[in-house]
């Protein structure tokens, strides 16, 4: 790709009506989105580290610590159906933005719901909570598919630019991801779990008023469809492509479709209704052993199958083909998020119940010295990036420099007691929510390191780099399971193996998560491409609902047998899927006709 010049860059932004102002290169539109979606990012995860948290914790009566006392198999039910619906919304909100609302009105939609979501959980009662994860899954609907949206239009006519942009948006949601983790996972576990749930609350709503008040400097990007680009879109054909034909949805498609979606819901809403209020809604359709809920989803499984097997007959070959390459990807893809999203229910029970988190003298010196570096340096560094956005946007959108302005104000002062707490402590006990940073941090420290091997002469084709996710991310599990290896009750763990066990699930997300959409895009006619996003969301569903289910099972399991044994499975499963998708390597390439 030819390189353009800033000046060159900044005109041509000017023309398209979109700022013109840059900010390390690219356009100050880009950070508004950098700083939106943090926000949002704090919001979400800030809340997802306390929930199961929260949900498992013992019941003290008139305590801000007090939580539900539910065990781990209906706490993992309520979360994992959260985490399912999280990947379908998307799917409709999308439409609704690209067909009605355009991006920017489909994301202040998105927040605005969210934000109420946050609102209501910081009551901390079950209808409440309830409620509040209910308009969290609507909101996201509205909000995550339509950020990049406004991204990719902001970029349409500079491609050469578009990785790095992206890049510097991962970045954004890495951030939020961190500070979020640490700040309301610190303040729920240390004051109350309702300051924790609160203050997600409170910078999802900062975050809302921010990108609004930044209109200004997207010009018309995002705005509603015009009845003209509406129809423009419908009748686009690819000339390129002979082979990218119409495959309209025929009347058995749409109703299959319609039935698979009712048994899927169903299977997803009767999961916690049966496991939390006993209430079997799906109990009619029990045969013999099989839970009625497990015959619906069977029987979805076999429809959606149906489906899509019956559409790609109607592709040429080498459509065809390709197609059938993005679903073995999307396939293998379940075992990976399966064990990976551990992270947010059996890996926040184990840091809580079986690691040991007490410090004092030296050793707690030493920590609030690494915390305070954690803390202060990816502040510093965003902090930067604020004040360069607010030098060249004050003039054109002053309202939504303030409102960041108090973001900003707002975080390091809850860090700065966070941290003067710490220190002034005698002894102390790590957050539970300290390590899920982790895998933020070691993102944001490995991931320009993995994109240089990427970008080299040793970049390994998509079969390899998917092996070697599953595989590097089993021996997180692996280095747990050896930890926990013969532990008695009352003994717990060195919070080392969990650390390290973070380190190579990031190191297995960096290899494999940036794959899978960019092969989607590429092997997808362009007339199915949302068809294929939708079923790869929808992997990604089945791999969170799946990693709740599992990880609910960690009291029974070691119980049962041991905990070595539980992180034995997460082990062993993703090492023999990561062999066998290096071993489709051939099969693959002769699938992808060329594609690389």
């Amino acid at each position: 790709m030819n390189q353009i010049s800033d000046a060159s860059f900044s005109e041509e932004l000017e023309k398209q009506g979109i700022d013109g102002s840059l900010v390390l290169g690219h356009p100050s539109g880009l950070f508004v989105l950098f700083f939106t979606e943090m926000w949002e990012r704090f919001s979400f995860y800030g809340m997802r580290v306390l929930l199961i948290n929260f949900l498992t914790s013992a019941i003290i009566s008139g305590s801000p610590f007090s939580g539900w006392g539910w065990d781990p198999i209906q706490a993992g039910a309520l979360y994992g159906t959260y985490a399912m619906l999280l990947y379908i919304s998307p799917i409709f909100g999308g439409i609704m933005a690209d067909k009605y609302l355009g991006y920017r009105y489909a994301i202040v939609i998105g927040a605005a719901i969210m934000t109420l979501g946050h609102l209501f959980m910081a009551f901390d009662t079950p209808l409440f909570l309830y409620l509040g994860l209910g308009a969290l899954v609507l909101g996201t609907g509205f909000f995550k598919p339509n950020m990049t949206s406004i991204l990719s239009e902001m970029y349409k006519k500079f491609p050469q630019k578009k990785d790095a942009a992206y890049t510097i948006f991962y970045m954004g949601v890495n951030s939020g991801a961190f500070f979020g983790m640490m700040l309301c996972g610190y303040l729920g576990e240390k004051v109350g779990w309702h300051w924790g749930f609160g203050l997600a609350g409170i910078f999802m709503f900062l975050g809302t008023l921010q990108f609004w008040y930044a209109k200004p400097i997207f010009g018309t990007v995002g705005d509603p469809p015009s009845k003209t680009n509406l129809e423009q879109k419908a009748t686009v054909v690819n000339i390129d492509n002979p082979d990218d034909k119409p495959n309209p949805f025929t009347k058995l498609d749409s109703i299959l479709i319609g039935i698979m979606t009712i048994l899927g819901l169903g299977f997803a809403f009767n999961d916690p209704l049966s496991k939390i209020a006993g209430i079997d809604i799906l109990s009619s359709l029990q045969i013999g052993t099989l839970a009625g809920q497990n015959v619906a989803i069977i029987i979805a499984l076999i429809l959606f199958l149906f489906v899509v097997i019956s559409r790609l007959s109607r592709y040429t070959k080498v459509v065809r083909d390709r197609l059938i390459a993005v679903i073995i990807f999307a396939f293998f893809v379940i075992f990976f998020w399966m064990s990976f999203e551990q992270g947010a229910s059996s890996l926040v029970i184990f840091a809580r119940d079986s690691v040991d988190r007490s410090l004092s003298g030296n050793s707690l010196t030493i920590f609030n010295v690494i915390n305070t570096l954690l803390t202060v340096v990816p502040l510093l560094l965003v902090t930067y990036v604020v004040i360069m956005l607010t030098k060249k946007t004050y003039g054109k959108a002053p309202l939504s420099n303030i409102v960041q302005f108090i973001c900003f104000a707002g975080v390091w002062g809850v860090a700065i007691w966070m941290l003067y707490r710490e220190f002034t402590a005698e002894s102390s006990e790590i957050a539970v929510s300290w390590f899920s940073i982790m895998n933020s941090f070691f993102i944001i420290t490995f991931a320009n390191f993995v994109s240089k091997i990427w970008d080299s002469k040793f970049n390994p084709p998509a079969t390899v780099k998917y092996g070697m996710g599953l595989i590097i991310m089993a021996i997180g599990f692996g280095l747990l399971a050896f930890g926990a290896h013969g532990i008695q009750d009352g003994i717990k763990v060195s919070m080392i193996w969990l650390i390290l066990a973070y380190m190579f699930h990031t190191l297995g997300e960096l290899c494999l998560s940036p794959v899978g959409l960019s092969y989607v895009s590429k092997l997808a006619p362009a007339r199915m491409i949302g068809f294929m996003f939708g079923m790869w969301y929808l992997a990604l569903a089945i791999g969170n609902k799946l990693a709740a289910i599992l990880g609910g099972q960690i009291e029974v399991i070691t119980n049962q047998y041991s905990l070595s044994t539980f992180f034995l499975i997460f082990t062993i499963v993703p090492i023999v899927a990561g062999v066998i998708v290096m071993s489709l390597q051939p099969i693959l390439k002769k699938l992808m006709h060329g594609v690389k």
